[in-house]
C-alpha cells in the first residue's frame, strides 16, 4: 500500500451507505491489526509478573520488596506514558504511531532477555528494564484513541470492547506461555546458556531469557502489519489544544476515578496475584494458574460492553463495584491468620470473581465515555441548525477519543499502586489485610460516585 493510499481523506461512519459499501471493511481491517499490536503491548507490560517468580532460581538475590517493585514499575511508567500516548494518534496519525509504538517494544524485550542471563546484573539495571516495559502499557491509550474514530456510535462499544478485551488477553497469554517457554531451549545456542538450580535435591534448568526473546519475532511481524496494513485518517488529525478541551470537562475526571477502580484493579491484580499467592500460600503451584484471572477479565470485557449497550453503562458499572466489594470480603475471609493455612479455594475463587467483574467494568466504563462526551457536545448545540449539530457530533467523537486515552492513563496507575500496597501491607503486618480494606473502601466510594452522577433516576449525566 502506498503512503497516499494509507491516508483516508474522507470518513463518514454514520452514513449507512458509506459504512456498508467501504467503511466497515476498512474499519475491521484496522481493528484486526490493532488487536495483536495491543496484545503484544500488554504482554511486554506484564513480563515481570512472571520473571520475578524465577529470578531467585536464576541466581538473583533480590528481596521480596524489590521483587514487588519490579512487578509494579512497568505499570507506573506505562500509566505515565499513556497520558502522552493518548494524543499522539491525533498528532501523527493512527497507522504511523501504531507501527512506531509496537516497534519500540523490541527494546525492553531484547534487553530483558540479555540481562537475566547474568546474575551480576545490578538492581538499577533491572529497574530500568522494568520502566521500559511500560512502553507496552502506554500503547493502550493510543490504540483506543485511534480505533474509536473508525466506527459509528452504535458500534463503538463493541469495537472498543474487542480491541481492549482481546488486547488484554496479552496479560494471560504472557502468564500462560512464559512459564512453559522458560523450561525449553527455544532458540538453541542462539538464545544463550541455561541457568541451573536445585529443587528438592534435583538439578533443574531454566532459560529465563526466553521470557523476553520469545516475543521478538511477533513484535517485528506486528510492526510491519501496522505500517503496511493500517490507515491514517485525515479527519482524525487534531492539535493538542483541540484535544486538551477534555481537561475542562468534569465528567472526564469522574471517569478517571471509576476507570481506576475497574481497569486499575484488573491490571493491578494481574501484576500482584502470582507474587501475593507465593507469599501467602507457598505450596500452591501458582505459575500454572496465574493466567486464569487475567484471561477471565479479558474475555469478559467485550461482554461488559455489549451488556452496557443494552442496559446502560452506568447501571452495569454500579453493579460491578457492588460485586467487587463482595469479592474483597471473600478474599479477606480466606486469608491465613494466626499461623493457619488459610482457605485457598475461597481465596482463589474470590480473586477470580474480582478479575471477572473488573473485566465487565472495563467494558461498561468504556461504553460510558463516548456517551458522555458526545451527549455533552450535542446538548451544547441543542436547537441549533443541522450543520452545528453535525459539528458537535464530530467534536464529541474527537473529545471522547482523546478522553478514552487519557482516562486509560489514570486507570493504569492501579497497576503500580496495587502491587505496591500489597507489598507494604505484607511488610507491615505479614499479610494482605490492610491492602484489602483500602481497596474495599475505594470501591464503596466508586459506588457512591456512580450512583450520584450517572445511575440514579435524575442523575445530572445519565448514560
Amino acid at each position: 500500500m502506498s503512503h497516499d493510499a494509507s491516508v483516508l481523506k474522507c470518513w463518514e461512519p454514520e452514513n449507512p451507505t458509506f459504512w456498508q459499501r467501504t467503511g466497515r471493511s476498512i474499519a475491521l481491517r484496522n481493528l484486526w491489526i490493532s488487536i495483536p499490536c495491543l496484545m503484544l503491548g500488554f504482554i511486554v507490560s506484564v513480563l515481570w509478573s512472571m520473571v520475578t517468580l524465577n529470578l531467585p532460581n536464576a541466581g538473583f538475590t533480590f528481596s521480596k520488596e524489590q521483587l514487588f517493585l519490579l512487578t509494579a514499575l512497568p505499570q507506573l511508567s506505562g500509566a505515565t506514558l499513556r497520558i502522552f500516548y493518548a494524543f499522539l494518534p491525533g498528532l501523527l496519525g493512527g497507522r504511523r504511531w501504531t507501527a512506531i509504538s509496537t516497534g519500540l517494544l523490541l527494546i525492553p524485550a531484547l534487553w530483558l532477555g540479555f540481562a537475566v542471563q547474568d546474575p551480576s546484573t545490578s538492581y538499577p539495571v533491572m529497574l530500568s528494564i522494568a520502566l521500559l516495559c511500560g512502553l507496552g502499557s502506554g500503547n493502550f491509550a493510543s490504540s483506543m484513541a485511534n480505533i474509536a474514530h473508525f466506527f459509528p456510535a452504535k458500534e463503538k462499544g463493541k469495537a472498543n470492547g474487542l480491541n481492549a478485551g482481546f488486547g488484554n488477553l496479552g496479560v494471560s497469554l504472557a502468564q500462560l506461555l512464559i512459564p512453559l517457554a522458560i523450561t525449553l531451549p527455544l532458540f538453541g545456542g542462539f538464545g544463550g546458556e541455561a541457568q541451573h538450580y536445585l529443587k528438592d535435591g534435583v538439578e533443574k534448568s531454566l532459560w529465563l531469557q526466553n521470557a523476553g526473546f520469545m516475543w521478538v519475532p511477533l513484535i517485528v511481524a506486528a510492526t510491519f502489519a501496522a505500517w503496511f496494513g493500517m490507515n491514517d485518517m485525515e479527519d482524525a488529525k487534531s492539535t493538542f489544544s483541540e484535544q486538551a478541551i477534555i481537561f475542562k470537562r468534569h465528567h472526564n475526571w469522574l471517569m478517571c476515578y471509576l476507570y481506576l477502580g475497574t481497569f486499575g484493579s484488573f491490571i493491578g491484580f494481574a501484576g500482584a496475584f502470582a507474587l501475593l499467592t507465593k507469599t501467602l500460600f507457598p505450596l500452591v503451584p501458582v505459575t500454572k494458574i496465574a493466567f486464569i484471572g487475567p484471561l477471565l477479565g479479558a474475555l469478559i470485557r467485550p461482554v461488559g460492553g455489549m451488556i452496557s449497550d443494552r442496559l446502560g453503562g452506568a447501571r452495569v458499572t454500579l453493579l460491578v463495584f457492588c460485586c467487587m466489594v463482595l469479592g474483597i470480603l471473600g478474599v479477606l475471609s480466606a486469608l491465613p491468620v494466626a499461623g493457619g493455612a488459610g482457605n485457598w479455594p475461597l481465596f482463589f475463587g474470590s480473586f477470580m470473581a474480582l478479575f471477572l467483574f473488573s473485566g465487565i467494568g472495563n467494558g461498561s466504563t468504556y461504553k460510558m465515555i463516548p456517551s458522555l462526551f458526545i451527549g455533552f457536545c450535542l446538548k451544547q448545540a441543542h436547537e441549533k441548525d443541522e450543520a452545528a449539530m453535525q459539528q458537535a457530533r464530530q467534536d464529541g467523537v474527537r473529545e471522547s477519543a482523546a478522553a478514552a486515552g487519557f482516562i486509560s492513563a489514570i486507570g493504569a496507575y492501579g497497576g503500580y499502586f496495587i502491587p505496591q500496597i500489597f507489598g507494604l501491607s505484607v511488610k507491615m503486618s505479614g499479610g494482605a489485610e490492610y491492602a484489602l480494606y483500602c481497596f474495599m473502601l475505594f470501591y464503596v466510594s466508586c459506588i457512591a460516585l456512580t450512583w450520584v452522577f450517572f445511575a440514579r433516576k435524575h442523575a445530572p449525566m445519565p448514560c
